[in-house]
């Protein structure tokens, strides 16, 4: 049976971001719309997860050899009683070092990570739409 039935739980699923450029906000936005919620910037007054997230999809990039200070912040109010699973996605010009970055983060905090991440050289977002909605189904 499919986890979204009417006979068992819907599953709550959140998507964090943090984009400088706009790209992963793309990608962001591509993995909300399969869901059916809103991307959300984790500098945002909304990016607080108020209940449990079954799956939380988290992206963000690699910025001078490290993720940015806005999505290190979020990633520090993450517990393993908010997150069910997360699921990484990042975008980059050169390097998918911020997917291990931040797996690494979440799983420290004893956050289930998914195996599974996605990435995209920042010139290719503008044509990862299908791929992007196909990686983000097999969470939901």
């Amino acid at each position: 049976m499919h986890p979204n039935t009417a006979k068992e739980k819907i599953m709550s699923i959140a998507v964090r971001y943090y984009s400088r450029s706009g790209n992963t906000k793309k990608v962001a936005e591509y993995i909300a719309e399969a869901a059916g919620v809103n991307a959300v910037s984790v500098d945002s007054k909304d990016a607080a997860l108020t209940e449990k997230a079954d799956v939380l999809f988290i992206g963000g990039a690699l910025y001078a050899y490290g993720i940015d200070d806005n999505l290190k912040k979020y990633l520090e109010t993450l517990s393993a009683d908010k997150v069910g699973k997360a699921v990484v996605f990042s975008t980059s010009w050169l390097s998918k070092h911020a997917l291990d970055v931040i797996r690494k983060f979440l799983s420290d905090k004893g956050i289930s990570v998914e195996s599974q991440t996605l990435y995209f050289k920042s010139k290719a977002v503008d044509s990862c739409k299908d791929e992007t909605l196909k990686f983000a189904k097999k969470f939901i």
